[in-house]
């Protein structure tokens, strides 16, 4: 009996690494959908901002808006990190094959 526990410990988490990859795979897509539909919508508002500016409707600030876009590219990265150390963070087989899917998602996206 106790021959048929310790080699059922050893077979791999199949279930876990195909799940674990699905879950790193969607969230790989949808950060970069995502992160491109932001891009989209932030170089419109920078289009906007312009135009304004030229039009001499408002004062364009230029180091204010070069420190707001600094900040702004740095809590994506930390949202980005975050995200990784959660993948990571669902088992030993089930955490690499999340990254995995991570990154594969990042690519499809």
């Amino acid at each position: 009996m106790n021959e048929v526990t310790q080699s059922e410990g050893l077979q791999l988490p199949y279930l876990e690494m195909g799940s674990g990859f699905m879950i790193g795979l969607s969230v790989g897509y949808v950060v970069k959908k995502s992160f491109k539909l932001m891009l989209l919508l932030m170089g419109l508002a920078v289009i906007g901002v312009f135009i304004l500016e030229n039009q001499g409707i408002i004062t364009l600030n230029e180091t204010s808006l070069n420190q707001n876009v600094s900040l702004g590219v740095e809590a994506f990265k930390q949202f980005v990190l975050f995200l990784k150390e959660r993948l990571a963070a669902l088992k030993i087989a089930g955490g690499a094959s999340a990254i995995a899917g991570f990154v594969v998602g990042l690519k499809m996206g």
